[in-house]
């Protein structure tokens, strides 16, 4: 697996990484007026460098792949036609790659979940393909890379003691 491969599955299914660097952009602009978009699509990529987020987005894209294909054994197969409120599975697969850097990922992503803004809004509203994993990973990748520059941010306030 390799950033390049989660990529083109990306784009494959309709997502850039510059949608997910605005929906970064959107979560921390109030927070870094210098950021740019640049930085977030930085901040994105670094993020699919990592080997369990590549895993974990190769997992939900396939499952959304196999429930079009009408492939899943039932009843999963008819709980993924009808992205069933209740399964969860997909949040919980998602929250995987929030947690990469740290509980600031937690927060982002149960915004964009509710919110559902940007690419991860399309997604939802998908007609006839089946994004019930990649809206909720896309949200977990722009959670994390939003974790990140927030991680990152110099002017983070220093208390004594710190290092």
């Amino acid at each position: 697996m390799s950033y390049e491969i989660v990529e083109a599955m990306l784009a494959r299914r309709g997502v850039q990484i510059e949608a997910i660097a605005e929906i970064v952009y959107h979560l921390q602009k109030g927070y870094h007026p210098e950021l740019t978009m640049d930085d977030c699509v930085i901040s994105v990529k670094s993020v699919l460098q990592k080997r369990e987020v590549q895993y974990t987005l190769y997992t939900g894209i396939a499952l959304d792949e196999l429930a079009e294909k009408r492939l899943l054994p039932q009843p999963l197969q008819a709980i993924m036609e009808a992205d069933e409120s209740l399964y969860g599975v997909d949040e919980t697969l998602a929250l995987g790659i929030t947690h990469v850097f740290g509980m600031i990922g937690l927060t982002s992503f149960g915004y964009l979940d509710k919110e559902k803004i940007g690419v991860i809004h399309d997604l939802n509203e998908h007609g006839s393909a089946i994004h019930v994993f990649l809206d909720d990973l896309v949200a977990g990748l722009a959670a994390a890379a939003s974790a990140r520059i927030a991680h990152k941010n110099i002017k983070a306030k220093q208390y004594p003691g710190d290092v």
